[in-house]
């Protein structure tokens, strides 16, 4: 329908000696100024010699009658207002109430795309960013499958290097059991703290950094297999929490090496620097960055690079997106730039999307004993707070229902704001089922089934039926897969968040207003529109990776 505005529209500017190259058409923020409106007349007024309103007059007289438009009309100094034919929004919430896949589209159909997220390192514990990363990138890889594109989960650990090391020798200290990921990560605090204060620690840390790369000791190759399996373990547990499969792991242990040989194979684009090899950046409007350590070792960079080819070894892409943290920003354009010229094929097709850092409302993030919080922490202490109120829901499990809960309450802080932008966590905003939440999304959704299904056990069938004056609920609905559709050209889950809460919301206004199973005629179609906010609701909080009880 836009795309047929956006035409017309061009059409009549044509008629007044405009040739207009493109035409934009949007969605109003208020229902009341209508279905679609467009500032074409404000835009081309000069050119046309006309004031705006007048040209934009001419324009709806030039206009005449549009197929699937009701009404159109000429606001403020000069928009033009589109409202929908009542038959168009019928047959929308058709679509919504019967088709499993409502809200798709094939816009990326046969495009590959890799998405890269999450990335924690096995020998150290879960922290709040990669939670973030992981409800992003979740969010993102189900955008781009609703737009057709075939897509493959990627996850990239850093099995290597001194955190590694350092949790090795915690562990020889402390004498913890390498099997217990939760010790591993006590372990790496202390190596870590001993690393910046004590000489000879960092010169045993330094040495075992050095083994675990050659395997040349059999007491750290058993320490470093078990502590690495135990971590793995571990985070695939989160995963199923979080509702993440990934098809692809990739480990720095294998990308080093690929890295390491890619550097030292262009010797005219990296430079030696007091005994290390570099990457000058102010070459590019950058800065340096070391690649291959004064030790030999390759660095976080160079092993980005072997990633990078290793990723088009194993799945040919057409895009690899990597879910970073903004802080990293500057580091992936110096990887990137050195990209360009050692795997140029490879570079054109690599894309980051950063996200921001979270915080408590009083401050960084962390608990009462001022640690810093883990994200596997935070996750499980919503979980715990979750279980009362879900011990007195309908649902069958209640363990279960708490657990959704609780990624629903954090995906959802997560996701509202736009990727780059910090998040205030709001433990208690975050749990509520009153308004800006995951679990009001949720609760909306369970209160829509629970309608249908009521309404199915009296033998009601759900029907649509001619509209005479749609509602705003009506309205909103047929919006749905313009949003995925744009929320995924712009890799922005926020604005599939925003739209799922005006739904929400309006129906929840409608159903205060309504009296739904009341014997009416009207009945049928009332119960229709809430199956198809259920399957809105539904389809859109799969999207954005939040799970969708039914029962609440």
């Amino acid at each position: 329908m836009r795309e047929k505005l956006e035409q017309a529209l061009i059409v009549a500017l044509q008629s007044v000696g405009i040739a207009a190259g493109s035409v934009v058409v949007e969605r109003p923020a208020e229902l009341g100024n209508g279905d679609y409106a467009t500032s074409a007349a404000l835009q081309y007024a000069k050119q046309a010699g006309m004031v705006p309103r007048a040209l934009a007059e001419k324009l709806v007289e030039t206009l005449g009658t549009l197929d699937g438009v009701a009404k159109i009309e000429v606001a403020g100094a000069g928009f033009i207002n589109f409202y929908l034919a009542p038959g168009v929004l019928a047959a929308s919430l058709e679509q919504a109430r019967s088709e499993d896949m409502w809200g798709a589209n094939t816009n990326q159909s046969g495009k590959k795309i890799m998405v890269e997220y999450t990335d924690p390192n096995p020998f150290k514990e879960f922290h709040i960013g990669h939670l973030m990363s992981n409800a992003i990138g979740e969010a993102i890889s189900r955008l781009l499958q609703c737009s057709g594109a075939e897509v493959k989960r990627a996850n990239y650990q850093g099995d290597v290097g001194p955190h590694v090391a350092k949790s090795i020798w915690g562990v020889m200290k402390l004498g913890v059991d390498p099997k217990d990921a939760s010790e591993l990560g006590r372990a790496y605090a202390e190596g870590s703290k001993a690393y910046e204060s004590d000489p000879g620690a960092k010169e045993e840390i330094d040495a075992i950094n050095a083994q675990v790369y050659e395997r040349s000791d059999e007491k750290v190759n058993k320490l470093y297999a078990t502590g690495r399996e135990a971590s793995l373990k571990h985070f695939e547990e989160l995963y199923k929490i979080l509702g993440t499969k990934f098809d692809h792991y990739f480990f720095e242990s294998e990308t080093a090496p690929k890295g390491l040989a890619l550097v030292k194979a262009h010797p005219e684009i990296f430079e030696e620097s007091d005994g290390a090899v570099v990457y000058k950046g102010e070459q590019d409007g950058l800065h340096t960055r070391v690649f291959i350590t004064s030790k030999g070792l390759p660095t976080y960079e160079a092993k980005d690079l072997g990633l990078a080819q290793m990723k088009s070894e194993v799945w040919g892409f057409d895009t690899s997106i990597t879910i970073t943290a903004h802080e990293q920003a500057g580091y992936f354009e110096v990887v990137l730039a050195a990209m360009r010229k050692v795997l140029p094929d490879i570079a054109t097709n690599i894309r980051h999307v950063s996200h921001g850092m979270m915080r408590l409302p009083s401050g960084k993030m962390s608990s009462r004993t001022g640690d810093v919080i883990t994200g596997e922490a935070l996750l499980r202490e919503l979980i715990e707070a979750a279980k009362a109120r879900a011990a007195e829901s309908r649902a069958d499990d209640a363990s279960a229902l708490a657990r959704d809960v609780a990624v629903a309450a954090i995906k959802y802080q997560i996701l509202k704001q736009a990727s780059g932008k910090d998040i205030v966590f709001d433990r208690e905003r975050a749990l509520s089922l009153e308004g800006d939440s995951g679990p009001y999304l949720q609760y909306a959704h369970a209160r829509a089934h629970a309608v249908v299904e009521r309404a199915r056990t009296q033998g009601l069938t759900d029907m649509i039926y001619h509209i005479t004056a749609p509602n705003d609920l009506e309205r909103l609905l047929y919006r749905f897969p313009e949003i995925v559709e744009y929320a995924a050209s712009k890799l922005e889950p926020h604005l599939l968040t925003t739209y799922l809460l005006e739904v929400a919301s309006a129906f929840n206004s409608w159903y205060a207003r309504e009296q739904i199973l009341d014997g009416s005629t009207s009945a049928h179609h009332k119960v229709a529109l809430t199956a198809a906010v259920a399957k809105t609701l539904k389809n859109g909080l799969w999207i954005l990776g939040i799970p969708a009880p039914e029962r609440m």
